[in-house]
């Protein structure tokens, strides 16, 4: 049984909020609950919130789930519009300013398997071959190599 919660238009910045969504990936519900507690981050609290979502969604939707089983299967930031604002720079100039957005996803289930693994993936047969470089040639004038 899986359970989602979304939070969208996050006034923060992605890569901000992944540092605290690395934090309780993969861990129950209780643990990441206390971990975001206690985390000194403003994304902490809406993330925090947000869990507590997935977790009333999961127990709304199916009757007999344990919350106390419930682990964060996948959790992931994308990014989001951004305001485009314009700062006064000296000499009249203008600077650019992107004000940030995040949508956050949280996904919790009862059964514990890979972390943000998709379902039917295959590690492909290449995977842990190297590419070989390509050989240029020489240059004028240039030692020849051993």
């Amino acid at each position: 049984m899986e359970a989602t919660a979304t939070l969208k238009y996050l006034k923060a910045s992605p890569q901000k909020v992944r540092l605290v969504a690395d934090l309780i990936r993969g861990k129950k519900v209780d643990e990441a609950l206390s971990i975001l507690r206690f985390t000194k981050k403003s994304s902490a609290k809406d993330l925090e919130k947000l869990l507590r979502s997935a977790v009333a969604n999961a127990e709304n939707t199916e009757k007999g789930v344990d919350s106390d089983d419930l682990v964060v299967s996948k959790i992931y930031v994308n990014e989001g519009p951004r305001e485009k604002r314009v700062q006064p720079a000296p000499m009249g100039r203008a600077y650019r300013i992107q004000k940030r957005k995040a949508h956050v996803t949280v996904h919790v289930s009862d059964e514990v398997k890979a972390v943000n693994a998709r379902s039917g993936d295959v590690a492909p047969a290449s995977a842990g071959k190297t590419a070989k470089a390509k050989r240029r040639p020489a240059k004028a004038g240039a030692p020849a190599a051993k």
